[in-house]
């Protein structure tokens, strides 16, 4: 073969060789646009609904609407202002800036006004930053600013009329003893939700876009008691629901079934459950209702609405949050006590009532102040319409002189057993049920009607809404009521014992 032509044939391989190489690039750059093209989707179309001020929104990555411009910004990487040192990215517990990237004073400002914002408090955290000396010359937070106003420019009020409510009864932590065949069972089975059923819901409905509000972020009323509507201000995507949970009284029947003791304050200051062993002692987590929600906001902090939690609904009879404050534990009173409540005297020989009280009360305050609120369920667990005035009255003053002197007033009644005092049309003070409530100062009525996504009923001077049981009876039953919130599938809890019984 002549030198020509082996300059031919090499200058052929490597010109194919090029080609190849080329083609190899192309498909790599397609199939890598492919790819980022496939992430944006899930991440602006399929992940969880996050807040660009929240931790877990910026463990993605994500930044506020022009944050990249902002110096300093919460998430970024661009220089501090003053020639303060480059945020490292770690953050704080509250996803502000490193404690590198400001004074403590202006980060720990930083993180408050971060988190106000992300729970949709836009107002707030613009009052919070611009309240500050020298917010003038303050260029971190003036950015700040600039980006709260910027995303509550974006954000719209929901109808007032279209928002729903979820409850649940106290949940079934342990269900081998929950559903264990004796005659409880089937109660349980029907009405109570499990630990591991709640969240999930919970995670599926932050998924969703839900965000938990107040009844009171709905209306307000004024010194005559009229009654005006509020604004529920959220971004595009996000869908208010107010959440409540029945009889937080941690009965003496549920003793040895699976369920906490009561509500303790830890001390750290945060609100738990205690639960007792079978080897006699106690544990402290998250058992039910109220600690599991706070876990939660605590790592969503978008979840909540203004910081805003849950309501309870809580009977007197055998006293509130578990602990035992009604009248007859202090005067023992023969023909009111109950076998239940002698045999809790037997158990408990140094009850101190007094103690009890301060315990309780520590509890309702530590809860208030994390944005929780109480109704009343009436204190005897009452149908109201199937009691005489007499006793209605005898009922509501025993709420008022031993459940009130513990969690406060409170402007919210929670019918017991789903029922109302009305029909559907509007109250009015020829009801003499509603004229009695109404003079106790009761203003928001609440019953159960899961046949609708929501009902509310605004009158002149109160405000009706039903309510959505989210139990086993509802989810083995009607799983097609409650779709919008959840998927049953996904949450049922397999321990629970089929068919639920029919009610």
């Amino acid at each position: 073969m002549s030198r020509d032509q082996k300059t031919v044939i090499e200058r052929e391989i490597r010109r194919r060789r090029l080609n190849l190489m080329l083609k190899c690039i192309i498909c790599v750059l397609i199939f890598g646009s492919a790819g980022l093209g496939a992430w944006l989707v899930y991440d602006t179309n399929f992940k969880d609904h996050s807040n660009p001020w929240t931790e877990s929104g910026k463990a993605a990555g994500e930044k506020a609407p022009d944050q990249e411009a902002a110096e300093g910004s919460v998430s970024g990487d661009a220089p501090a202002d003053d020639g303060q040192a480059a945020e490292d990215g770690s953050g704080n517990d509250e996803g502000g800036a490193s404690d590198a990237a400001v004074p403590a004073d202006e980060g720990s400002l930083e993180a408050l006004a971060n988190r106000m914002a992300a729970q949709y408090d836009y107002d707030g955290a613009i009052s919070l930053l611009r309240g500050q000396p020298g917010y003038d010359r303050n260029d971190r937070f003036k950015n700040l600013v600039s980006t709260y106003e910027q995303t509550k420019a974006s954000c719209s009020p929901y109808p007032i009329d279209q928002i729903t409510h979820v409850f649940f009864h106290s949940l079934v932590y342990d269900t081998s003893k929950a559903f264990d065949g004796d005659a409880y069972e089937a109660g349980y089975n029907q009405v109570m939700t499990t630990v591991s059923e709640m969240n999930s819901i919970l995670q599926q409905m932050y998924n969703r876009g839900f965000v938990m509000i107040s009844l009171h972020d709905m209306v307000e009323f004024d010194e005559a008691g009229n009654l005006s509507k509020k604004e529920v201000l959220l971004p595009p995507g996000k869908t208010p629901f107010v959440l409540s949970q029945d009889d937080c009284s941690y009965y003496h029947y549920m003793d040895g079934d699976g369920f906490p003791q009561k509500l303790v304050v830890t001390d750290d200051g945060k609100v738990k459950n205690s639960y007792l062993e079978d080897d006699g002692s106690v544990s402290i987590g998250d058992y039910d209702v109220v600690p599991i929600v706070d876990t939660f906001v605590e790592q969503h902090p978008d979840f909540s609405y203004h910081g805003h939690k849950g309501i309870l609904a809580l009977t007197g009879y055998e006293g509130v949050l578990g602990y035992r404050t009604d009248e007859v534990y202090k005067t023992r009173q023969e023909d009111r006590v109950t076998d239940f409540q002698r045999e809790f005297f037997a158990n408990n020989p140094d009850f101190n009532f007094d103690n009890e009280v301060a315990e309780a009360k520590k509890v309702a305050d530590a809860m208030k102040a994390e944005g929780w609120e109480f109704a009343s369920h009436t204190w005897g667990h009452i149908n109201p319409r199937t009691y005489s005035m007499e006793s209605l009255q005898r009922d509501s003053d025993r709420w008022a002189n031993w459940v009130v002197p513990i969690v406060g007033p409170t402007d919210v009644l929670i019918f017991a057993f789903g029922a109302d005092i009305g029909d559907w049309q509007p109250y009015s003070m020829s009801n003499e049920y509603f004229a009695h409530y109404k003079s106790m100062g009761f203003r928001i009525f609440c019953n159960v009607d899961a046949s609708a996504k929501y009902w509310v009923q605004i009158g002149q001077d109160y405000l009706r809404q039903a309510r959505r049981n989210l139990d086993g009876y509802r989810m083995y039953y009607t799983p097609d009521l409650i779709s919008d919130l959840f998927d049953v599938d996904q949450a049922w809890d397999d321990s629970r014992p089929t068919p639920v019984p029919q009610m």
